[in-house]
């Protein structure tokens, strides 16, 4: 089969690839129909690392994607072949003392697609999931929104997480697709207002058309101060989805006291640090988010209910030939690209 495989620094491939094969009864063979290219998938491309998580090349990056299935186990009990499905790309073990608790998210012995160490990509024709990774669409939903299911998981989280509710004032730093999916959850949610921050233009216009109640650049503003005016007593919940220091403490500032700063994205550095003096003095609760847990059907539920529109985030299509050219876009931020996914 053909793949799209890292072989190095800013150097991506398509290959010919060994076919995956059905190896438990649980097994689902999977047709990938469409990937979306994630933030992380850059970082590996761009550094070849993530913290601790090394590429070894040549290595499939990949894990936003939905398919359709091409063969199953004779274990499996609710896939059917032929049925499109969102994939969810992290496989807990569901015996550690995380998934005891729980706390799949976090399990000890967690597989994820496209991390080093734990398991290749989806940017490949096949790939092999647990019959439990797989949700059907049954029609319900685009293929397109199926792969956008994924970020959409991580910002219903973040939401659930940050007990969101209609009479709370958010900011969220960072409109990229992150920022956008807890965005239109906390929407879902009838939260009285969201502000955003964005350094990029054609993405703050995306943040407007996702209905964020004002944007700014905090390249050409003092956006803590504009925030604060709008709400002088400060935000009730701040979510970081950059990973800057810059946009971290820059949340930090605009939080009322007793307020909560959803730490969702991941920073490059190994440590990141806080202003202890306003965070003891606004006792401010400090929230990792590590993913999602259990929000990927709650996902699919917003966009097939209409409460949550997510398309305005795609901005581009590429066939896997040109998969060079996609990651060199989205890593440089050109062309206004907010969601570039690639058609399999």
């Amino acid at each position: 089969m053909k793949a799209a495989v890292l072989t190095g620094i800013r150097r991506m491939e398509v290959r010919d690839v060994p076919d995956p094969k059905i190896e438990k009864d649980t097994d689902v063979l999977l047709k990938i129909d469409m990937v979306g290219i994630c933030g992380s998938d850059v970082h590996y491309f761009e550094t070849g690392r993530i913290g601790s998580q090394v590429v070894q090349f040549p290595y499939i990056v990949g894990h936003e994607c939905a398919a359709t299935v091409a063969a199953v186990g004779k274990g499996t009990r609710h896939v059917k072949v032929g049925q499109k499905v969102v994939v969810e790309p992290a496989i807990s073990c569901h015996e550690c003392d995380q998934c005891r608790r729980g706390r799949e998210n976090t399990c000890f012995k967690l597989r994820f697609l496209g991390t080093p160490g734990q398991g290749n990509g989806c940017l490949s024709e096949f790939i092999v999931m647990p019959e439990e990774c797989c949700f059907p669409i049954d029609g319900k939903i685009t293929v397109q929104q199926g792969v956008l299911c994924e970020p959409l998981a991580i910002g219903a989280y973040a939401v659930k997480q940050a007990k969101v509710a209609p009479t709370m004032d958010l900011a969220i730093f960072g409109a990229g697709p992150i920022g956008l999916s807890c965005l239109v959850c906390a929407q879902a949610e009838g939260v009285r207002s969201c502000c955003m921050t964005e350094k990029i233009d054609s993405r703050r216009e995306t943040a407007r058309k996702g209905g964020a109640a004002w944007v700014g650049n905090p390249l050409k503003e003092d956006v803590v101060a504009a925030i604060l005016k709008q709400r002088p007593l400060g935000m009730d919940v701040a979510f970081e989805c950059a990973g800057q220091q810059e946009t971290i403490d820059q949340a930090v500032d605009v939080l009322r006291a007793g307020g909560k700063l959803m730490l969702v994205g991941i920073p490059r550095e190994d440590r990141v640090s806080f202003a202890i003096d306003k965070i003891r003095r606004k006792e401010i609760t400090i929230v990792n988010i590590r993913r999602q847990n259990g929000c990927t059907g709650r996902a699919i539920e917003l966009v097939a209910s209409g409460k949550v529109k997510p398309d305005f985030m795609v901005t581009h299509h590429f066939g896997l030939d040109r998969i060079q050219e996609a990651f060199e876009l989205v890593a440089g931020y050109r062309d206004g690209v907010v969601k570039a996914m690639i058609d399999m």
